[in-house]
């Protein structure tokens, strides 16, 4: 899995890459960004909550005590979501124009300088507004495969929309590449973009079909809903449907200061950061994320879920406290190093083409965007307790609190920052936001569990801080001894250099000082990994 979501990762990097040469990171990115990035923010507040946090959980009972192995109720369930995302998906792209008033910022649909852009921007998600219904059944059927321990086609289908994508970039590339980096896109580029980016998601789906007939599922509709176990699923996907749209609540108003920011470009703002800088800063953080906390959550939700289900509580705490460390020893050294490289990362991915020497405020928001990596990271962990134990409530009350501070810091801080710092603004509102939440969820599961090993992990988080923080140290202090020769981060080859020597140093350090402070965790992920590749 973890294999699988680093060549996702890379390839989807080179996809972010090419498009950001392609039509830069500022206005004319934001048409476009906005319109491909709404359709996936819409199918998780219309279905992918409870596609995401229920389905497995239910499944893995359904498996375990239905007689036919929980095939009819798998059936019932793709289903109903498909006429539910079918519907779903028709009705938003007849809405598109009035969908877009309600998410981006006002200047949009009332600013005359922006009519092109208000053009290209509906275009565009009319074309991209499909991908809903696509999003929904790649997630449907890669949870059939999840909860049969089929994990690893999930994580490998989205390179083949990667790859579909690059190619349409870069046919974009070589057809437009004199574009301006400004106003509305023709028809024809329009037509290149969106479809070649829905394509990507059809792709993506179609791919899990063969591993799932492998896996001895057979999809057959059936409409037979009723006295079927649904409504149970249904009842615990409710609190979850709250959850998604107080979530979805918080994305609104980011999107619409964001917007608000990469629309004062079009009055002069140097370096105005928005929406696409922030979702590409949020991009390269969610790296170590999803290449070792989302793997790790996945495949230790079914184990999770069968010990919540045997009423073996205190296992259910052991084996987190354990998924726990496995997730900090990583995640904790590269926040820590984040702080340190980002703007040379920033500049070695994306100032190439139109977005040459545009990418200062896209480092800041790389390192605003560190304290929230570790605090997301601690409270995906924990969430999954939570849908082990069928409980979808107290994570939509925590996600109130969670959706509160957010909206209350992005406000408070896109109205007193610059044009260019818009996007840490609202990178730094995030990390707060999910820092108070990281501490709730862990209160109140471990008092549902009878207590996590709270002692034991505080002291593994003590080491895995003592060893990461003079590691991110050392790569400062080389990286300043680099500044004082005459590197500049600003330009692509003395940012690699920087990237490459902070990198081996950090990493270096960290490595020794984990292994006399007896961090065994990061030996277990290798093995975890070794291990694997022997048995395949």
């Amino acid at each position: 899995m973890a294999l699988g979501t680093l060549v996702s990762r890379i390839t989807g990097f080179l996809r972010a890459s090419l498009l950001a040469a392609a039509i830069g990171i500022s206005l004319q990115a934001e048409v476009f960004n906005v319109a491909n990035t709404i359709p996936n923010s819409l199918y998780i507040l219309v279905a992918g909550g409870v596609f995401n946090t229920v389905l497995v959980p239910q499944l893995v009972r359904a498996i375990k005590n239905d007689p036919d192995g929980g095939d009819a109720y798998a059936n019932r369930v793709v289903t109903l979501g498909a006429v539910v995302l079918a519907g779903v998906t028709a009705v938003l792209v007849l809405t598109a124009p009035l969908l877009l008033q309600v998410m981006v910022d006002d200047s949009f649909f009332t600013d005359p300088a922006l009519a092109e852009e208000r053009e290209s921007l509906v275009d565009f998600a009319r074309w991209c507004l499909p991908q809903i219904f696509f999003y929904g059944m790649f997630v449907l059927i890669g949870q059939i495969l999840n909860a049969r321990g089929r994990f690893g086609p999930m994580m490998w289908a989205p390179i083949v929309n990667n790859l579909l994508a690059i190619a349409a970039i870069t046919a974009y590339l070589i057809l437009y590449s004199g574009g301006p980096p400004e106003g509305g896109y023709s028809t024809q580029q329009e037509l290149l973009l969106g479809l070649g980016s829905t394509t990507g998601i059809v792709a993506q789906t179609a791919v899990l079909i063969p591993y799932l007939r492998a896996s001895g599922f057979k999809i057959k509709p059936r409409f037979d809903f009723r006295g079927t176990g649904l409504g149970h699923t249904l009842r615990l996907g409710m609190w979850t449907v709250g959850f998604v749209i107080v979530n979805q609540l918080a994305f609104y108003v980011m999107v619409h200061q964001a917007t608000a920011g990469a629309a004062q470009a079009a009055s002069g703002a140097p370096q105005a950061s928005g929406f696409t800088v922030y979702s590409n800063a949020f991009l390269l953080t969610q790296v170590p994320h999803s290449i070792v906390t989302v793997s790790l959550a996945t495949a230790t939700i079914p184990l999770l879920s069968r010990l919540a289900a045997d009423g073996r509580l205190r296992d259910v705490g052991e084996e987190m406290s354990r998924t726990l460390r496995l997730v900090l020893s990583v995640i904790v050294p590269f926040a820590v190093t984040l702080l340190v490289v980002g703007p040379a990362l920033a500049t070695v991915m994306f100032s190439w083409g139109q977005a040459t020497g545009d990418t200062a405020p896209l480092g800041t928001t790389l390192v605003a965007f560190a304290p929230g990596l570790l605090m997301f990271s601690v409270h995906y962990i924990v969430l999954r307790g939570f849908y082990a134990l069928e409980d979808t409530k107290t994570p939509f009350f925590i996600q109130c609190v969670i959706a509160a501070v957010n909206i209350t810091l992005a406000i408070a801080l896109t109205s007193v920052a610059a044009p260019r710092h818009v996007a840490a603004a609202l990178a730094l509102a995030y990390g707060a936001s999910y820092a108070v939440g990281a501490a709730v969820s862990v209160a109140v599961l471990s008092r549902r569990l009878g207590g996590l090993p709270g002692a034991e992990l505080a002291r593994f988080i003590g080491r895995v801080a003592l060893a990461a923080v003079p590691a991110a140290g050392a790569a400062w202090l080389a990286i300043f001894g680099l500044d004082a020769a005459g590197l500049d981060v600003s330009t692509k080859s003395d940012s690699m250099i920087v990237l490459a020597v902070g990198g081996l140093v950090g990493t270096g350090v960290y490595l020794g000082l984990a292994r006399l402070l007896r961090i065994r965790e990061i030996s277990r992920i290798v093995a975890l990994v070794t291990s694997r590749g022997r048995r395949s």
